[in-house]
C-alpha cells in the first residue's frame, strides 16, 4: 500500500520529522499508531527514528536535489574539431558495419527502421 498514483510526496522539514520523531520517543504509542496518524508509510518512519538515533536532526535532512560533482548532468557535446571528425568517424564504422551485415537503418528515433539488403536472386 503507497500513496495514490498521481500524488505528490509530502516534503517536511527536518524540525517537522524531528518533531514526529520525538511524539514517538517520549510518548507512550506505538511508531505504527504515530505514523498512521501523520500519513507516513510506518518503514519510512522507522528510517527517521533509526537516522534521528544515529546522527540528530542531521541524519533527518533530505538528501535529494540537484548532484554535486563531474558527473552531474548530460555528457558535454564533442567541441573540438578534432572530437567531432572522431564522432562522424565513428558513425560511418557503424554504417560500414551494417552494410556487411547487408541492413540499412531508414529514419530518425521512434520511426527508425531497419531495411534488409540482402537479395535472395544474389546467389
Amino acid at each position: 500500500m503507497g500513496r495514490p498514483i498521481g500524488t505528490m510526496n509530502v516534503m517536511r522539514s527536518p524540525e517537522e520529522k524531528e518533531r514526529i520523531v520525538l511524539e514517538y520517543l517520549n510518548g507512550k504509542v506505538g511508531y505504527r499508531q504515530v505514523a498512521r496518524s501523520n500519513n507516513i508509510m510506518p518503514g519510512l518512519f522507522q528510517r527517521w527514528i533509526h537516522s534521528y538515533q544515529e546522527k540528530g536532526l542531521e541524519g533527518l535532512k533530505s538528501k535529494t536535489g540537484k548532484k554535486k560533482g563531474f558527473r552531474k548532468g548530460r555528457p558535454k557535446k564533442a567541441t573540438s574539431e578534432i572530437e567531432k571528425l572522431k564522432e562522424e568517424l565513428l558513425k560511418k564504422e557503424i554504417d560500414i558495419e551494417r552494410l556487411k551485415k547487408s541492413y540499412l537503418v531508414k529514419g530518425v528515433g521512434d520511426q527508425k527502421e531497419y531495411v534488409t539488403t540482402f537479395d535472395a536472386n544474389m546467389k
